[in-house]
């Protein structure tokens, strides 16, 4: 159960990667008075934990409604959560995340915490499928609280970066989220090729 709780968390840690999401939250609020930024900072993660619990828990019933093995989603999650590790990695997701983030402000978005700090950065499709893979591989309800346990914790931990922006900004530099990024990018980029080698072990054993 511990390990399944760190391999979790480590990888919607990795997924989400709520010290990279600071720069976007600045860029989200920019404008806003400390008093709305704090209820930006509050309301994003709350937002994003609630669809992350929904799909934790209606996960299994809706790979069962569509007809999806396991093994299959187990395959194109990890080639799906490959694709944000390459981002990660070569430098396109910061850009990526403060291109959405001035179109919302662009488009004078009434409320930025849903979009796009709760969705699609922190609830974006790398964090669903790593949401559906884990609940997928829940054997049962006391591995699926961890899950649910694991989700809040992020989101909570997103929340203090939010918080902390100013600080973390400023101690990380351009540099120092650059490099975070692209180690946090390669280690999440070997969680998902394990993904996939994991979903060919599956499909191969039931076919033997």
């Amino acid at each position: 159960m511990l390990d399944f709780a760190l391999s979790a968390f480590v990888t919607l840690l990795l997924v989400v990667d709520p010290v990279g999401l600071a720069p976007a939250f600045l860029a989200a609020t920019g404008g806003m008075g400390d008093k709305d930024k704090r209820a930006v900072a509050l309301r994003a993660p709350l937002i994003a934990s609630s669809i992350l619990v929904v799909i934790a828990l209606i996960g299994n019933w809706l790979l069962r409604q569509l007809g999806i093995g396991i093994p299959a989603f187990e395959i194109a999650g990890g080639l799906l959560l490959f694709g944000v590790s390459y981002q990660m990695i070569f430098g396109d997701r910061p850009r990526r995340e403060a291109r959405e983030a001035d179109k919302a402000l662009s488009e004078h978005a009434s409320d930025v915490a849903v979009f796009p700090l709760a969705i699609p950065m922190m609830a974006g499709p790398g964090a669903i499928a790593t949401t559906l893979l884990l609940s997928g591989n829940a054997a049962d309800a006391s591995r699926l609280a961890v899950i649910i346990a694991i989700i809040l914790l992020v989101c909570l931990i997103c929340g203090l970066c939010f918080v902390s922006a100013n600080l973390i900004a400023r101690t990380l530099g351009r540099t120092g989220n650059a490099v975070l990024s692209r180690l946090l990018g390669i280690l999440l980029a070997a969680y998902s090729v394990q993904f996939v080698i994991n979903g060919i072990a599956a499909v191969r054993a039931s076919l033997s």
